[in-house]
């Protein structure tokens, strides 16, 4: 496989990964708060909800691409990839 596809592809896994968890993680924390994601309406629980399920998605992509920082560039050489180190 070449190796700029491999680069991109591991970025891809990690921000999809990062996201999925993060957004998955805030929905738990919702959960838990008693805000109702899904409730009828635009209640302030169900905005509370949404915003938890978006930051937390959001923190998790960052995270994600904290660790591409940290592990994808040892290669010793100038990055394949869209994000430059």
């Amino acid at each position: 496989m070449d190796p700029q596809l491999n680069r991109m592809l591991k970025q891809g896994v990690s921000d999809a990964v990062g996201f999925v968890g993060g957004a998955l993680a805030g929905y738990w924390l919702s959960h838990f708060m008693g805000w109702d994601l899904f409730a009828e309406g635009y209640s302030g629980t169900s905005i509370m909800g949404i915003l938890a399920v978006g930051l937390s998605g959001g923190a998790g992509l960052h995270l994600a691409r904290i660790w591409q920082k940290a592990n994808l560039g040892k290669d010793g050489d100038k990055p394949l990839g869209p994000y430059e180190n």
